[in-house]
């Protein structure tokens, strides 16, 4: 009898098991390989996505997904498997797409693809890890270019591996290091405690945060004594210090959460992530400083595109906009005076034309910008080998029409800002304002009196 039921019971569990996994494999069949007239009806209905410059992006053509432009803005589209999409703006849209709407993006396919060509030549070069790029038009917020290296072609998705198909601007967080240096000081202006003008002592080290603090250091020589002009010129760490000295802790960080720092964008259902600010209880002399040049802080290039497209449009803060006719749901922040926004401008001009002229600069036009070479900490230290190289801009300085944010991580070889990530400027920017039409200013000739 014993011997029954045990045989009774094992024929029960195996026609259960045989009956899951004919559920399994039903499932999978729709999921994988759903019937051909269902999934053709669902793909051909798909709304298109189109850029700001009216070339189509991705669009269903007979029953299938497709993506005309190829890799161009692979990271930002994303992609669809069956009949969903996975990940990008295909994932972040599904539904409205689904219902046959249609979007439209800020991207300009012309920006766009001089953003992801200057990439895709400076990170195999230098031997770098990966890269991200991010152009906004200065007087609206509107995101033109967001290039992520290596490329990713949606049409051949399942060829890529998974760290090709993340979307760098809006999701790579990383420690900003110098090119923060712009944005303390438009702030430290802003609030009466310096001038461009002001002089500090600054030798190559100083101690910072007394019993408990820590020696901070300079990588350029540069001279004993150096203005505030110059501290941005020659990227003095000591200088930064000098500069916050007397800033308030709170109003300080206060700033950086203006600028945009520490909180997610203000861009609705766009995947994208937010950097770090330390909680004001642990913002200490040495905080304090360290964050003044891009240290124990983090963020992502679409932040500061955010943030530095401040300092290009007079001061005023702009939620960034990636969907037309989408409206930001952030609001517009004055976060610095228009005169020390431009006065700002013009001091970073010459970080340029004094310092970098070659790396940086276009003849014939003024561009302002930042460099910045920040260590990346591996296992809880600052590593002495692996950096980000970042470089950030705008132009024209008198009246920007756009800001560049680039980013580079692991370079092997010339790693600074100055070497890699600001040629990565201005070859975008060459090429952007060749596509503007843009004409260079004429230098005056020298007369010589007799």
């Amino acid at each position: 009898m014993e011997v029954k039921i045990r045989n009774r019971s094992r024929l029960m569990q195996f026609l259960a098991t045989l009956m899951f996994l004919s559920l399994v494999w039903a499932y999978a069949q729709l999921e994988w390989n759903a019937p051909q007239g269902v999934r053709r009806t669902l793909v051909q209905a798909r709304g298109t996505i189109t850029s700001s410059d009216g070339k189509v992006l991705a669009q269903s053509v007979d029953g299938k997904r497709v993506y005309p432009q190829g890799h161009l803005a692979g990271q930002v589209l994303g992609m669809m498997g069956t009949t969903n999409g996975l990940e990008g703006l295909e994932y972040a849209y599904d539904r409205p797409l689904e219902a046959g709407q249609n979007l439209k993006l800020t991207i300009n396919t012309g920006v766009q693809a001089a953003a992801e060509s200057a990439l895709s030549k400076a990170i195999p070069e230098h031997q770098a890890d990966y890269g991200s790029v991010v152009v906004m038009e200065t007087r609206t917020g509107r995101v033109l270019a967001a290039a992520s290296y290596p490329q990713f072609d949606p049409n051949r998705w399942r060829d890529f591996p998974l760290e090709a198909r993340r979307n760098r601007p809006f999701l790579d967080v990383y420690e900003p290091g110098s090119v923060i240096k712009g944005l303390v000081v438009a702030a430290a202006i802003n609030e009466g405690l310096t001038t461009p003008k002001t002089t500090y002592d600054t030798p190559m080290n100083r101690h910072v945060g007394g019993r408990w603090g820590s020696v901070i250091h300079d990588a350029v020589d540069h001279p004993a004594t150096l203005t505030t002009k110059q501290v941005l010129r020659y990227s003095s760490n000591v200088g930064m210090s000098h500069i916050v000295e007397n800033f308030g802790s709170e109003k300080l960080r206060n700033y950086y959460t203006e600028y945009g720092f520490g909180s997610y964008p203000d861009m609705p259902v766009v995947p994208a992530a937010t950097g770090q600010l330390q909680p004001l209880r642990k913002w200490d002399d040495l905080v304090r400083v360290t964050n003044a040049f891009g240290q124990g802080m983090s963020t992502t290039t679409l932040q500061l595109a955010s943030a530095y497209n401040a300092l290009a449009n007079d001061g005023l803060y702009l939620p960034p906009q990636l969907i037309e006719g989408v409206a930001a749901s952030g609001e517009r922040r004055e976060i610095l005076r228009p005169e020390v926004a431009r006065t700002t401008r013009d001091m970073l001009q010459a970080v340029i034309e004094e310092g970098i002229p070659h790396a940086a600069g276009v003849k014939g036009y003024a561009l302002g910008g930042k460099t910045g070479t920040a260590q990346v900490v591996v296992d809880g230290r600052y590593s002495s080998t692996v950096y980000n190289s970042v470089f950030t801009g705008f132009f024209p300085v008198d009246a920007p029409k756009m800001t560049v944010v680039v980013m580079v991580h692991g370079a092997k070889i010339n790693y600074h800002g100055s070497m890699l990530a600001a040629p990565i400027f201005k070859e975008i920017s060459t090429e952007v304002l060749s596509s503007l039409g843009a004409a260079p200013k004429m230098e005056t000739p020298k007369t010589t009196e007799k």
